[in-house]
């Protein structure tokens, strides 16, 4: 079957609609241009004639009556005078010209004398990367025209290079990382150090767009961000990157800031987070800002390698499991974590069969926050023992499933000790401080578009989730509050965050009793349980070392309460009261048994 061929107005329409908004615009622009003149004395006039309203409003009244006889007087002077009323009108005329005119100074038509050194220079050294002895017509020759090759340029306010559009022959290979990297290396040192650059390749149109990046906020504190259950802000980012913002209090004043958003549960794909830099880069205060998020909707389960105290602040915390820092109470941490993994799988699993709901305590978010465990790897090797990381393989394979998120912070120098799981499993990436482009490339997986600088601020870096674009990332201010180096305003942020403490599941309360003996009423207790096995445990209880008893780890659970007269007659070796007695033993028969035997 032939098909019909579309009407005229809508196969032609767009090219008319398009062909008349071209002559409208050509049409507006010659008329400005012919009633520039005009359009000019009538701002004139107007200037004028508020000059002239302000001079009478600024006149004191007794002086308006002379002021008004003055100018009447001239008035009547040029109407007697010959061709007065016609010198009159071009005289005011000339003035309203003068004041209508354009006090703005011209822009440049080009660039200056400098500039153009500057754009010359770059042109001589892109010639050997962007041209061949082959080519018949180069683009780029030694002593050519830097016009061709840049139709673009913008620079600011110190003279050097805003943005630039470079066009580059076609037979570049613009496809593979090594002569891009070439490329930008030499933009940025030529252009001016210290500063980020940021490269749009279009493979297409054979153009590369060099742009200048401003500096990203670095007082933006820790807060309460507007999101839902399972995202998490890692930082803050350039406006071009996402398409999200967040509002921000800083200070008394609120603004809008475009956030690296991580989302984690059942339906992330990057469940578990990795971030790698330096000391004094900023990985402890990634952890920080992490678990303060974490806490408003799940437990959080702490381990440092580092026994630096960073994360004291969160010990004793609602919702904070345990803060470890030693190396078996790490190891305990670690197996009871892999162990709670199981038990939310074969729960969740065993609903599923029954056609039940999930239980509410496998939903429950929990996360395990490991700064330095490879600190751990080298005591384990050292002594013979198990690696805490070997347990982290339950965790991070099954994880989402179970509500279970991993998050580890680590060195650049340590890279090559963290176990395959840790690698393999942390598809979210986070590197923060001076990186060269091989080690971001081998983090992040891909190099970012940007060029890297020296020196950067803490917390300062790129971010990349899953197999999506690297972010520049700037972390919010998360300082350890019982640090002395940090400012009132942001310890007073992070303490703000944190949730009250946990009360003592110990602390006496002494009924109203008539013995004074009687000791306190147990109430709700955590059930005390060695998580480690025998086998760990046996290794922990060497000589000179205790043997760890983990309280936190566990849920609290009703302990039946003991009679208190009895307690407190068995502690004073003292016979018990012969009622109660007797009610013992008319509760158990064979005790009324043996009774009446003898």
């Amino acid at each position: 079957m032939a098909r019909r061929p579309l009407p005229s107005i809508l196969s032609t329409g767009s090219a008319h609609i398009a062909r008349s908004r071209e002559l409208a615009r050509t049409a507006a622009d010659s008329a400005t241009d012919v009633l520039h003149p005009l359009i000019t004395i009538t701002r004139g006039l107007r200037r004028l004639a508020s000059a002239g309203r302000r001079r009478w409003a600024e006149t004191p009244r007794d002086r308006r009556g002379p002021l008004l006889f003055l100018a009447a007087s001239s008035i009547l002077v040029v109407v007697l005078v010959p061709y007065g009323p016609l010198l009159a009108v071009v005289t005011l005329m000339a003035a309203a010209a003068w004041q209508g005119r354009d006090r703005n100074p011209p822009a440049p038509e080009g660039p200056d004398e400098s500039q153009i050194q500057r754009l010359q220079v770059l042109h001589e050294a892109l010639v050997p990367h962007f041209s061949t002895a082959d080519d018949p017509a180069p683009l780029y020759a030694h002593g050519g025209d830097w016009e061709d090759v840049f139709p673009t340029q913008e620079f600011d306010d110190s003279g050097r290079v805003a943005r630039l559009v470079i066009r580059y022959p076609a037979y570049f290979p613009d496809g593979e990382p090594g002569p891009r990297a070439r490329i930008e290396q030499l933009l940025a040192a030529k252009s001016g150090r210290g500063r980020e650059y940021h490269f749009d390749w279009d493979e297409e149109g054979n153009e590369l767009t060099l742009t200048v990046l401003t500096a990203l906020p670095t007082d933006i504190a820790a807060q309460r961000f507007v999101t839902a259950p399972g995202e998490t802000v890692l930082g803050f980012t350039d406006p071009a990157g996402v398409q999200r913002t967040l509002p921000l209090a800083h200070g008394e004043d609120r603004r809008d800031v475009p956030p690296v958003v991580w989302r984690t549960g059942i339906r992330s794909t990057e469940p578990h987070l990795l971030a790698v830099g330096r000391p004094g880069s900023g990985t402890s205060t990634l952890l920080r800002s992490v678990a303060l998020q974490a806490l408003e909707h799940g437990d959080v389960l702490v381990i440092e390698g580092g026994g630096t105290g960073e994360y004291a602040c969160l010990a004793g915390r609602d919702g904070v499991l345990a803060v470890e820092i030693g190396f078996a109470g790490a190891l305990a941490a670690l197996e009871w974590a892999a162990g709670e993994t199981e038990r939310r799988l074969v729960a969740a699993n065993q609903a599923r069969q029954e056609g039940r709901p999930q239980p509410d305590d496998t939903k429950h978010p929990l996360w395990i926050l490991l700064d330095r465990p490879t600190a751990f790897t080298h005591l384990a090797d050292a002594d013979g023992r198990k690696d805490p990381q070997s347990l982290l393989q339950v965790p991070l394979r099954h994880g989402r499933a179970a509500g279970v998120t991993v998050v580890v912070a680590e060195h650049f120098d340590a890279l090559d000790s963290l176990s395959d799981a840790v690698l393999q499993h942390t598809r979210a990436r986070v590197a923060l401080g001076p990186a060269s482009r091989e080690q971001l490339a081998t983090v992040l997986g891909a190099p970012p578009h940007t060029t890297p600088v020296d020196q950067m601020p803490s917390g300062r870096g790129y971010a990349r989730l899953g197999s999506g674009p690297v972010h520049r990332l700037q972390v919010p201010a998360t300082p350890d509050p019982y640090d002395d180096a940090t400012s009132d305003a942001h310890r007073q942020a992070v303490l703000d965050l944190l949730p009250p403490r946990q009360e003592s599941a110990d602390t006496d309360h002494v009924p109203a009793a008539e013995d004074p003996r009687t000791p306190p009423m147990p109430t709700e207790q955590p059930a005390i349980t060695d998580p480690a096995p025998a086998e760990s445990a046996s290794t922990a209880s060497e000589p000179g070392e205790p043997v760890p008893v983990r309280t936190v780890l566990t849920k609290p659970v009703i302990v039946d309460p003991v009679p208190a007269k009895t307690v407190a007659a068995k502690a004073d070796h003292e016979p018990a009261d012969p009622a109660e007695t007797a009610d013992a033993t008319t509760r158990n028969p064979e005790t009324v048994g043996a009774e009446q035997a003898s």
